[in-house]
This record gives C-alpha cells, sequence and structure tokens, in this order.
C-alpha cells in the first residue's frame, strides 16, 4: 500500500468521524446530557416561514419522547391494551421491528385528555433499549434485533404498583447500572440494575415514587443521582447508593413533583405545582452534608412542564395566568421577563447557542431568543394534528414531535 493510499483513508475516516460527531444523538430524557441542551444543530441562516414534512407515522398514543441513535428511532407508545417499542428509520420513517406486551392501564380522571401512558421516556446505551411502562415494568431491549434481554418490576411488592397517574419518571443509565424508582406515592424504592442482567446493585427504600425524573451530577466533587421523590430533593451516592443528604419538598394533593430537576454549577433549581421555584445548595463541610436554600422565586411555578438552563437563565412555563413563559436569573431567583398569559397547559424546551426552542401543547413550536431583557418569539410553526404532551427531539436541520397517536419528522431546511 502506497503513502498516497494511507493518507487517503485517514482523511476518509477522519471525515467520517466527524460526520458521526456531529449527527443527532438523543439517547434518553432532555438529550445527549440529560440537561434539553444540544450543540450539533445547525443554525438556519434564516428561520423558514414555515417548516417541510419529512414523513409521519402512526405509533400509538403516549407522552412517551422517542429517541434517535445511530440513524435510527427507538419510539415507546400504547396501542389498545399493549404497551409498543418500535425501531424506526430516521430518514425514511418505515419500521424495522415492533415488539409490544400487555400492559392494562386506565388514567383516572381529568386525567382522560393525556391518554393512558406510556408516559416515561425510554433510556439507550451500549445496544440496550431501556423502558418503563405506566404501570411499573422496566424491559431491556436489544436495540438492533428488539430481543427482550430482561425485565423486572416491584408488583409482588407494593400494593399499589404505580403513583396516581401512572409512572412518567424515567430511567437513568450511569455506567453499568440503570435507575429506577419502583412503587406507588407512598411506599417505593429507588433500584439500580445491572444493565445486562436486571440485578439488583443498590437499592433505597426510604420514600414513595413520584414523577420528576433523576439527575446524575457531580457534586462537591462526589458522583451522585438527584431525584426528586414523593418526599423529598435527595442525592445519593451513584456506585452504592448512600443517601448523602436530603431536602424535605413533599407531593401533597395536588401540588405534585413533577418536573425534572436542573443543575447549573453546583446548584439544584427545583420547582413544583404552586411552590414556585428553590435553588437548592448542597454542601458538604466538617464530615457532613447540609442543603442551602439560595433562594425562592414564588412568582413561578412549573407545574409538570420542566425547565431548562441557558447561560445563567433559567427558562421554563409557569402554570400561572393559564401558562406563560418565564426568564429567571439563576443566581438572584429574579424574574427577567413574563411572556403572555394563557399559553396552555404544558411545554417542552430545547436550548441551543442563542435560541430557545419550545413546543406547546397546542402542537405550536416558538423559537425565543436567549439573553434577551423581554420575551419575543421570532418563529412559530404548527407541527402535529394533536396535543404534543410528549417531549420533541432535535435533529442537525430537523425535528421530530410525537402528537396523541402520530411521531412526525420535519426539517428547518429548503
Amino acid at each position: 500500500m502506497t503513502l498516497r493510499h494511507i493518507i487517503l483513508i485517514l482523511f476518509a475516516a477522519l471525515a467520517s468521524s466527524s460526520s458521526l460527531a456531529t449527527d443527532a444523538f438523543w439517547p434518553e430524557w432532555r438529550g445527549p446530557n440529560r440537561d434539553g441542551r444540544v450543540d450539533y444543530f445547525e443554525l438556519p441562516e434564516q428561520w423558514p416561514s414555515q417548516l417541510k414534512p419529512e414523513w409521519k407515522l402512526a405509533v400509538g398514543e403516549g407522552s412517551s419522547m422517542p429517541l434517535v441513535v445511530e440513524r435510527s428511532v427507538y419510539q415507546h407508545s400504547r396501542e389498545g391494551g399493549d404497551e409498543v417499542v418500535r425501531r424506526i428509520d430516521l430518514e425514511t420513517g418505515e419500521v424495522a421491528w415492533r415488539k409490544s406486551y400487555r400492559v392494562p392501564y386506565r388514567i383516572p380522571s381529568p386525567g382522560g385528555p393525556h391518554g393512558d401512558g406510556p408516559l416515561s421516556n425510554p433510556a439507550y446505551a451500549d445496544g440496550r433499549l431501556f423502558t418503563f411502562s405506566v404501570t411499573g415494568i422496566l424491559s431491556a431491549w436489544n436495540s438492533d434485533s428488539g430481543e427482550l434481554l430482561w425485565r423486572r418490576d416491584y408488583a409482588d411488592r407494593f400494593d399499589i404498583t404505580h403513583p396516581r397517574w401512572g409512572h412518567s419518571t424515567s430511567p437513568l443509565v450511569d455506567g453499568e447500572q440503570v435507575i429506577v424508582h419502583f412503587g406507588g406515592d407512598y411506599a417505593g424504592i429507588l433500584v439500580a440494575l445491572d444493565v445486562r442482567t436486571g440485578e439488583e446493585i443498590w437499592t433505597d427504600d426510604t420514600d414513595g415514587a413520584c414523577h420528576a425524573s433523576p439527575i446524575i451530577v457531580e457534586l462537591e466533587g462526589v458522583r451522585q443521582i438527584v431525584e426528586w421523590n414523593h418526599n423529598a430533593v435527595v442525592g445519593f451516592e451513584s456506585g452504592t447508593g448512600k443517601r448523602l443528604w436530603e431536602y424535605p419538598l413533599q407531593h401533597t394533593g395536588s401540588n405534585q413533583n413533577s418536573p425534572t430537576p436542573v443543575h447549573h454549577k453546583g446548584r439544584l433549581l427545583v420547582g413544583g405545582e404552586n411552590r414556585g421555584i428553590r435553588s437548592l445548595e448542597p454542601k458538604f463541610a466538617n464530615g457532613a452534608w447540609r442543603v442551602i436554600e439560595n433562594w425562592h422565586q414564588r412568582r413561578a411555578s412549573l407545574n409538570m412542564a420542566s425547565a431548562v438552563a441557558a447561560g445563567d437563565s433559567l427558562y421554563g412555563k409557569s402554570h400561572f395566568r393559564q401558562g406563560q413563559f418565564f426568564r429567571l436569573d439563576i443566581e438572584t431567583g429574579e424574574i427577567v421577563w413574563t411572556g403572555p398569559a394563557r399559553m396552555g397547559e404544558f411545554a417542552s424546551f430545547v436550548v441551543i447557542p442563542g435560541h430557545l426552542i419550545a413546543l406547546r401543547d397546542d402542537a405550536t413550536i416558538e423559537i425565543i431568543p436567549t439573553g434577551e431583557t423581554e420575551y419575543r418569539s421570532i418563529a412559530n410553526y404548527e407541527v402535529a394534528e394533536s396535543p404534543t404532551w410528549a417531549a420533541p427531539v432535535l435533529l442537525k436541520d430537523g425535528i421530530l414531535v410525537k402528537d396523541r397517536q402520530t411521531l412526525f419528522k420535519w426539517s428547518f431546511g429548503d
């Protein structure tokens, strides 16, 4: 082989790896880093007047978001009394495989408009796809073939196997363990399972389950899992499950613990229905952990929609005034701006450089510049045919959106 051939092979390999590095990768709830931020999106020179439809596919009910891994889309949904998992070709929308399993469930009134699940978002790691049913069944699938690798539930341990409105907490993969909170409101168990076998690594059965999803963070040099369960915001040492600290903040009545906490520079931003938003800072000193509350902003309250951090600001949707976007200064807790009232019940957010992409539950996407002193929407798109409670997935130059029954692929290009 000549030197020229070697150089050509090296250039091809570099080009291939560069292409793969910039491809969309959305392996879990809230994206590549579980924080609602992406850096691979190719910002258009000018936002188009409308999006280009690529394909749509009927996939069934549920507000579980799709995942994107290596040109494949994975979707968890419901058809009749079954929960269904599909692998779909990202380019064509064709189904590569479909698996189903029986999950009888009917959401209580007045939750009917949200459907009967699934509500939890799947997670992908190293060729395995993890789904969590609305009733509390964790399944591990081979992502290439759809083969069921193992399945766990704790139905024999609890009289009530799920919160009243069903499980919406999303599995978290950290290395060789997948972490899920099983059980109902008042009795539950946080479990770390071996991703290969489903065997228990550690457990904590102090608190009941709730709707918020756990995150993995490093605080005071310690890698830990932070979750907001039925009773408190809690930090667990990742490898052992040791309970390090907790901040009591109980789910009571309609004050639901639903939004995923946001981590920003050692602080945890936590907010729920009718409780405002708090800045919590776990600190370790003199051999013990304690949690400092830096501020408590009562003029914005998150209800079900999780917020995102961009720069040193928190962006989200308060349920006050029948739904209102806001920007909040993370350092001080002061509100920088609030948007118009009556924006609906729910919204999902993705942060890209200089912008916020917000998907409202009325199937409308808004493009909002970040860093400004007042609310401004610079583009608006209708992207579905029915309410959109599943979070969107951002591609390099497009977006995936699931409504009540259908998955859509849209392009921002010509």
